[in-house]
């Protein structure tokens, strides 16, 4: 069913668990996988987008599926990381797109806004969003 899956990773703790459903679904449906880190120029003072990929990839246990690693350009704000993302999707020709959502709610989330959310709007791929522990 998914035969190209891409997961939109950061230096967040959500990654992981996307990253680990991404994999599952992969090895199900013998899927590659493509995973993107969106930069801007709001995330400068976290790792660098080559730390979080390497990071992201070094995870990865399933040998036999097929990855591929990204960097997408934002322009601004999680708009902006979403449209990025959305746009990699599509150029790749993503089936399913995974993604950590922290879950934030009230003023946190107004004020920060939500990745997961924004790409809910803009993907055109199924989207699985995956919940911390």
């Amino acid at each position: 069913m998914y035969k190209k899956i891409m997961v939109a990773v950061d230096d967040g703790k959500t990654s992981q668990g996307a990253l680990n459903e991404a994999q599952n679904i992969a090895n199900s449906y013998n899927g590659a996988i493509c995973i993107v880190h969106a930069i801007s120029n709001e995330s400068e003072g976290n790792q660098s987008a080559a730390e979080v990929l390497a990071k992201a990839e070094a995870s990865m246990n399933a040998l036999s599926v097929e990855t591929r690693l990204i960097t997408a350009e934002a322009m601004y704000g999680a708009a902006g990381i979403a449209e990025s993302i959305s746009v990699a999707a599509s150029e790749w020709g993503a089936d399913l797109v995974v993604v950590g959502t922290a879950n934030r709610r009230g003023l946190d989330r107004f004020v920060m806004g939500s990745v997961a959310e924004q790409l809910v709007s803009k993907v055109k791929a199924s989207i699985l969003l995956v919940r911390p522990e």
